[in-house]
């Protein structure tokens, strides 16, 4: 039995779901329900998805890999995008229909930050929570882990080149709230934008001094040698947002049953990394080449829990607060609360050029939240509460959804 053949046997045992009988492939028809609007013996409906090579885009390759979106009559194709620039301009241009993303990067597009102002780019759902880091080169290893006045000290003695992925996307905003919180000067430090699978070879020929991505690439400059773990994600602010489900708005407009299965398998999917057996078969089979490209090792360790971060500092190791995929459904949610937290840091951080003249009509436009709750209680998911106030632990900030004007007044 080859590979995909034993993760589908594993995964429809350890994941009994029944089928609702084919409908044909024809999403104008209305009556179909997610789970099976084409049915695994209908018309297989082809759907093109997009991913970045980051330990993140497990639920979309577990859900191919372990049959899943054939079960519900999808045919899919999952293509590896070379950057976050280049899935934007395939999912704005229609060579993809949806794809593993940024939360941020719908925000960043229509705010003119990192696209040219276009709200065609919707978020359908989440696909994790937690699991990012600031690496910073070995040289900077008296900084030590989380201590910002140590940070401080170091990134202020001479110019500090460091990198994100995406101008507005999630490590851009990691990147920029924790150097406002150590109270680097802005000057003192030049921001580059560096593809995720790049960081490391660019840092081993010292193009940058630090860098944020997801992982497995913080974890790989340990393996390396080349880097250290400063501080993950999860430390900053625990249970954040990261990587989304968007989709373009002819495919949440035109194919939405379609849209909705996809959805409903990649919530099986979620299901199913979140189960800490399985994390390890997880790890071995994104480690493949066609997907990630990195040592199964290297994430496998930060996929379960245990951080080597480097430099001679003493392992970590969360039990609960490391990269998370379903959560019960709370991790899939996309949250309002959460877009307008973005929205408000895009002005207290000094990224967006023009203010946000609506921003809560800017995130109602993007998060297909009406779309989401009719997925997940067909397959009777909870759905997570929204716009309620929430807690960022690095600078002990709280964020109420209700008041944007304090937060992006707040020093």
């Amino acid at each position: 039995m080859d590979r995909r053949s034993f993760l589908r046997a594993a995964g429809a045992t350890t994941l009994a779901a029944g089928l609702t009988a084919a409908c044909g492939s024809d999403d104008t028809k209305s009556g179909s329900t997610p789970g099976g609007s084409g049915g695994a013996s209908g018309p297989k409906r082809k759907v093109k998805l997009g991913f970045i090579a980051l330990t993140d885009c497990a639920s979309l390759v577990m859900a191919q890999e372990l049959g899943y979106f054939a079960k519900r009559g999808l045919d899919v194709t999952i293509e590896k995008q070379q950057s976050w620039a280049t899935t934007r301009d395939a999912l704005l241009n229609g060579q993809i229909d949806g794809a593993h993303c940024l939360f941020g990067m719908p925000f960043s597009v229509a705010t003119g930050i990192g696209g040219d102002g276009s709200t065609a780019l919707k978020i359908a759902m989440m696909l994790n929570h937690n699991g990012q880091a600031i690496t910073l080169k070995k040289g900077f290893s008296s900084v030590g882990y989380g201590d910002l006045a140590k940070a401080k000290a170091v990134l202020e003695a001479k110019e500090t080149t460091l990198a994100m992925t995406f101008p507005g996307g999630t490590h851009d905003i990691w990147l920029r709230y924790w150097l406002r919180a150590a109270k680097v000067d802005t000057k003192a430090a030049k921001i580059i934008t560096i593809p995720p699978p790049q960081m490391v070879a660019n840092m081993k020929v010292d193009a940058m001094d630090g860098y944020c991505v997801g992982e497995p690439w913080n974890a790989v400059a340990v393996q390396q040698g080349i880097g250290f773990t400063h501080l993950t994600s999860q430390d900053l602010w625990r249970g954040h947002p990261e990587k989304a489900l968007v989709v373009n708005e002819a495919f949440a407009t035109g194919k939405r049953d379609t849209l909705k299965d996809v959805m409903a398998a990649v919530l099986e999917a979620s299901r199913w990394l979140d189960n800490p057996a399985n994390r390890k078969n997880a790890a071995t089979t994104i480690s493949a080449n066609q997907y990630v490209n990195a040592p199964a090792a290297e994430i496998e360790g930060r996929l379960t829990g245990r951080y080597q971060l480097g430099a001679g500092l003493p392992d970590k190791t969360y039990t609960t607060d490391m990269m998370r995929f379903f959560d019960d459904g709370q991790v899939n949610t996309p949250l309002k609360s959460h877009g307008l937290w973005f929205l408000a840091q895009y002005q207290r951080l000094g990224i967006a050029k023009n203010p946000i003249a609506d921003p809560q009509k800017l995130v109602d436009s993007i998060i297909l939240s009406d779309l989401y709750k009719e997925v997940a209680e067909a397959e009777k998911i909870p759905v997570a509460t929204d716009m309620q106030p929430f807690d960022v632990q690095l600078d002990s900030a709280r964020f109420d959804p209700n008041d944007l004007a304090k937060e992006v007044a707040r020093a």
